[in-house]
């Protein structure tokens, strides 16, 4: 078979062919009367053999020792292989993340897209003073922002100024980080989630409160609490029970009671506090600790029920509980 006819039936071109030639992968086995290559069907069944290697990712020096050397075993390369191909995939992956998020910064023109890139190489910086310096430039609206860019630094930031910077800018870039915050709730790893709801805690907006709701029945003790004290500043009674758990609990039990004595605007809220906590104080399981920063949260909260309630405790078999009561009562009045 000539040069031509097999160019065309194994659509490896002319030009190639003679490359593999001159490289000693195929060699044709005749030659005509004219003095034209002449392919046999073993000189065929190697180019498909070559094809195929090549097909893997093999350079062409690779495949000629896998069809000629008798001593060149595949695992070794193969796992080379794997391992190129890794790098590949994941440098074409983050050259793909970056394309995106220019494109959702929707550059006006080449000097945006500049900034764009500038901005990003920065935002990855080992340097916490550049990335911090980088997301004021952004926020102070000197470079288009892409949001996902900014939602993936802010789970993954350790420092904490650099982290601030990050939600402030967040929250002045409305909500198209919310969801995408959202989703770091669902993290298996339990940094990454407390960051997302401190963030989500940042953000306004009727979807950040209702992503924050969602969190209050969240498994992570965690985030239910930064969700229960950022709704409890916005005024949502849904996150009373949260905050009682998180008196009892003695984690961050101050904000908590701050965030309730905030809640207690109305005398059937404040009612329905003190009640939680009343009941709270009578549940078997509270430790003596418990019993007196549940008595100290009374202390803010209005009304009958709570006056009555710390009178109630003043009298408490507990000497902590019951000295804690009857000083807050004298300061009540």
């Amino acid at each position: 078979m000539l040069i031509g006819e097999v160019a065309r039936r194994s659509g490896v071109s002319a030009r190639m062919l003679r490359h593999y030639e001159s490289l000693g992968l195929v060699r044709p086995s005749g030659r005509t009367g004219s003095g034209y290559r002449e392919y046999s069907g073993e000189d065929i069944r190697r180019i498909f053999h070559v094809e195929s290697l090549r097909s893997l990712g093999l350079s062409l020096r690779e495949v000629g020792r896998a069809l000629d050397d008798p001593g060149f075993t595949p695992s070794a390369l193969v796992d080379d292989l794997i391992r190129r191909t890794r790098e590949r995939i994941a440098a074409e992956t983050e050259l793909l993340t970056r394309l995106r998020r220019i494109d959702a910064a929707d550059p006006g023109g080449w000097e945006d897209v500049l900034q764009v890139v500038a901005f990003l190489q920065a935002l990855g910086s080992k340097s916490a003073d550049a990335r911090q310096r980088a997301v004021l430039s952004s926020s102070a609206g000197e470079v288009p922002v892409p949001v996902e860019a900014l939602v993936e630094a802010v789970l993954s930031e350790t420092d904490t100024n650099v982290a601030g910077a990050l939600r402030w800018a967040l929250a002045r870039s409305g909500d198209d980080g919310t969801a995408l915050l959202a989703e770091g709730l669902g993290s298996p790893v339990a940094a990454v989630r407390k960051r997302a709801v401190q963030s989500l805690a940042e953000m306004p907006g009727d979807e950040a409160g209702a992503r924050l709701r969602d969190a209050l029945a969240h498994p992570d003790v965690v985030v239910r609490g930064y969700a229960a004290l950022a709704l409890g500043t916005r005024g949502v009674v849904d996150a009373i029970p949260t905050l009682l758990d998180m008196i009892v609990a003695g984690r961050n039990d101050t904000d908590a009671a701050d965030a309730l004595a905030g809640l207690a605007s109305d005398a059937v809220t404040a009612d329905r506090i003190a009640t939680g906590l009343v009941d709270r104080l009578a549940h078997g399981s509270a430790e003596a600790p418990a019993r007196v920063r549940l008595t100290q949260a009374l202390a803010d909260i209005p009304g009958a029920t709570a006056a009555r309630a710390l009178a109630e405790l003043s009298q408490d078999g507990e000497r902590a509980v019951a000295v804690t009561a009857a000083y807050l009562l004298r300061l009540r009045g």
